[in-house]
Order: structure tokens, then C-alpha cells, then sequence
């Protein structure tokens, strides 16, 4: 049974029953008879007919099947989707690629992919054409297709292809799934998939609620441009047939000082329209090595753009900044880095926000390309009493607090707002109190002070 062939990162919860479990063994039976196929008429040179056969998903009903329906996955696609889920769970079904030329000792290199000695044969891209048209070279061409980067498979991010060093030919390049849809194929009754350093991002939530926000009628009025068009794009694009002359996707910047919701307002804005949103780690994303964060911003935007996620990147000018002056190489390849960031951001259908502190850390060319540029300001007086109000418990006893004059002495961020109120609350638990003191109050603000570095 597959269950069997799992191991324990991946193993396969009840839920989704064994069906599933016994149709996944069933095209793994499929496929190793094919490959078994497929070597005796190479190595016999018979004129036998190959034929792809694999399970009739019309006599069963399971979480795999719904996969290859979703994607429209063709017999082609099947078999690659096949070879590249034989490594993580059944590499004893691509047992028979690791049969040796015997003139040589050597693996036959028609059969592409390598040996490793704790995952068995990995296959590669020149694997699955081999089992789909041996050497045929027509055929190849045929077939490549399926490899190139406007493929269903590679632009839907369902299989990633490895090169095995830089440089390497596509007909080298590793095959494998992509750790998303090992997830949605191995554990569908779980909603989203923790990334990890593979791909450096994760997912915003929050209990908030977008009434729960606080703004003045400038920002305010700003943020429900994005709002209409996460709700409308399509009909302006299709029905009033405009995606000739306007661009999919929507950019914005945020910027403000530190504490004042940026971050909270886009993770908000995704879960009012139902989207998911990423914000990008570039802790993970940026590398010291030439061309490596371009590769690693491309897997966020291949996954971003098959999930109409929205990205959010914080403290943006950090990757998006202005270029500089050309004094050494570091400073053309940072050039061209920045330049290939603008252009990705630029082609991008999702909706794309980045945060700052300051909008005039980013390079002019790319302020034009932005569809909003939105100020997130400290609050004034009526809205830092709105936030003093709503922020505490309802339990909370304010009887001996005049908010409003609170309000009127402090100039203070939301987030300061809510760590001083954290500060006074846990106060009175202390003292097995409801009532919130004011000197409490004034001490909370006073340790804020002092983390930003300000006179106390």
C-alpha cells in the first residue's frame, strides 16, 4: 500500500482515506510498467507501439483525481506529475533507470537524471522524454513544451525543475514537485502549506476585522481604490474589454512612520476581498550572489501568480531602492538586479504592496509604475482616541482614565497605542483588578519612549 511507501514528514492522515491512497499505487503500478515497456523496446529495437496507459479517472472519486481535473492535466502531464511525485514516495518504481551499460559501467545516459544514495534515481527532464519518445529527436521538440516556462505544469508551479549545476541544459534540469502541491496532494484537508526557506514567504492573519481599522478620510479614501478594483478588475478588463490598453494586477506603496498599520491594512484588505496574503521574508529572498535573488524573487511570483495571493513586501527600499551611480561591477549587477525587480513587479497580475517608511528611498522609475501611493501618517487626536477606546477590554474599567486628554498629550503610533494598553492591562491582572490606572498609562508610554530611543 502507499501508506507504506510514505515516509513520516508526509504521511498520509486518515482523512483522506485509503482510496486515495490505493489509486496513487495503482498509476505508480501503471507507470513502472511502462518504463519497464519502454527500455525493452529501446533495447530490443521492436517496432511495438508504446502506449501511455494510466488510470480511467472516470470510475473513481478522490482527492488526487480533483488534482489532475482542476489542473486539466493532459496523459503527457500526468506521467511527468507521476515521475516527479516516484521521488518523494515511491522511488522503487524509477528502480529500472538505474540499470547500468555494461560496455561502460556506467549509467546509460539516455536515460538521463543521476544516482543519489539516499533518495535512489532522481529523475530529470531528459527521464520522462525518454519514457514518452526515447530519442526520437522530432519528438523531443514535440514534447519540450512541456518544460518551457509558459508550460501549465512549470507557469502553475506544480512541478520545479532543478538544474543540477549553473549552466546546465534543460534536458539536465532535476524534476520535481514543487512543495505546494506535495502538500495539496498529500494533505488537502489542510488549508495552507508552511513554506520554509523554499519559498520565503508566509501567510498574514489576524482576528481583526477591516471595520476594526482606524484612519483618517485621506487615507481612507485612498485605500478604496484598491478595494474597487480587487472587487471589479475583471469586469473592467473583460466586460469593458480594457486589457488591451491597461496592464492585470495593481501595485501600491505604503509608506509612513514605523507602528502605523501598513502591514496590518494589507493583511486586513486580503481577508475582506477572500485572497491570501504573503508577506515576502527578504531576509531569505536577498543573496550575496550574483543572480541569486532574482531566482529566488521568481519562485514567489510563479507561486503568487498561480494562487492570486497578494504579496506584500515590507520595508521595501531595502530590495527596491534607488540605483546608484556605476563605480565597480557590484554596483552594475546591483543596477541590473533593481532593474529586473522593476520589470517582474511590472509584469506581475497580482495585486503587489510594499511598505516603507520613507517613499523617497525608491527610485523614481519605479514610483511611476505604482497605481497608488498611499500615506499611512500618525494619528491625530480624534483617532487616537478612537484607538484608546477600542483597544482595551471590554472587561477593562476606565472609569479613572480621561482618554481624550491622554489623547491630546501623546502623539503615538497605533502599535505604540496598543503595546502601552498590553502594558496597563496586564497591570491590573496583577493586582486581580478590571480597573486600568492612569499612572500605569503614563509608565507604558514612557517604556515606549525609551525603546524608540526618545527623551523620557
Amino acid at each position: 500500500m502507499l501508506k507504506e511507501l510514505l515516509n513520516q514528514d508526509y504521511a498520509v492522515d486518515e482523512k483522506i482515506g485509503l482510496f486515495n491512497d490505493e489509486f496513487i499505487a495503482q498509476e505508480f503500478e501503471y507507470l513502472q510498467s511502462m518504463i519497464l515497456k519502454r527500455i525493452e523496446i529501446y533495447f530490443n529495437e521492436c517496432e511495438e507501439d508504446f502506449e501511455i496507459t494510466l488510470s480511467n479517472l472516470s470510475l473513481s472519486n478522490n482527492d488526487f483525481i480533483d488534482f489532475i481535473k482542476a489542473y486539466e492535466l493532459d496523459s503527457v502531464e500526468r506521467v511527468i506529475l507521476l515521475l516527479a511525485l516516484c521521488r518523494e514516495i515511491s522511488i522503487q518504481t524509477l528502480d529500472p533507470f538505474l540499470a547500468k551499460n555494461k560496455l561502460y559501467d556506467l549509467p546509460f545516459s539516455e536515460f538521463g537524471g543521476m544516482k543519489s544514495e539516499s533518495r535512489g534515481f532522481i529523475p530529470s527532464v531528459q527521464t520522462a522524454l525518454f519514457l514518452l519518445c526515447e530519442t526520437d529527436t522530432a519528438k523531443v521538440l514535440k514534447y519540450l513544451k512541456y518544460f518551457d516556462s509558459s508550460s501549465k505544469l512549470v507557469k502553475e508551479n506544480i512541478i520545479v525543475l532543478e538544474p543540477k549545476e549553473s549552466g546546465d541544459t534543460l534536458l539536465n534540469h532535476k524534476l520535481s514537485l514543487s512543495r505546494n502541491t506535495l502538500h495539496r496532494l498529500l494533505h488537502p484537508e489542510k488549508e495552507h502549506y508552511n513554506y520554509h526557506k523554499e519559498f520565503p514567504a508566509k501567510i498574514l492573519k489576524s482576528d481583526y476585522s477591516w471595520d476594526d481599522l482606524v484612519f483618517n478620510e485621506f487615507t481612507a479614501n485612498h485605500l478604496k481604490e484598491l478595494d474597487v478594483w480587487l472587487a471589479h478588475q475583471e469586469v473592467l478588463l473583460n466586460e469593458w474589454e480594457m486589457k488591451k490598453s491597461l496592464k492585470r494586477g495593481y501595485k501600491a506603496l505604503f509608506y509612513g512612520p514605523p507602528g502605523t498599520g501598513k502591514t496590518l491594512t494589507a493583511t486586513l484588505l486580503g481577508k475582506k476581498m477572500g485572497k491570501d496574503v504573503y508577506r515576502v521574508d527578504l531576509s531569505s529572498l536577498v543573496s550575496k550572489y550574483i543572480g541569486e535573488t532574482e531566482k529566488n524573487l521568481e519562485k514567489v511570483f510563479l507561486q503568487a501568480e498561480s494562487k492570486d495571493w497578494i504579496l506584500f513586501f515590507d520595508e521595501a527600499d531595502s530590495l527596491f531602492g534607488k540605483r546608484t551611480a556605476v563605480q565597480s561591477s557590484n554596483d552594475r549587477y546591483a543596477n541590473q538586479g533593481t532593474s529586473y525587480l522593476l520589470q517582474r513587479i511590472e509584469e506581475c497580475h497580482n495585486m503587489i504592496i510594499l511598505a516603507s517608511n520613507l517613499k523617497d528611498n525608491f527610485d523614481e522609475a519605479f514610483l511611476r509604475r505604482f497605481q497608488s501611493i498611499i500615506y499611512f501618517p500618525l494619528p491625530e487626536v480624534n483617532e487616537r482616541f478612537d484607538l484608546w477606546n477600542r483597544g482595551f477590554s471590554k472587561k477593562a474599567d476606565l472609569s479613572l482614565l480621561d482618554l481624550k486628554e491622554i489623547s491630546e498629550g501623546y502623539e503615538l503610533s497605533g502599535a505604540t497605542i496598543m503595546n502601552v494598553i498590553r502594558y496597563a492591562s496586564l497591570m491590573a491582572i496583577e493586582r486581580e483588578s478590571f480597573q486600568i490606572k492612569e499612572e500605569d498609562i503614563i509608565q507604558g508610554i514612557r517604556r515606549e519612549n525609551y525603546k524608540e530611543g526618545k527623551l523620557v
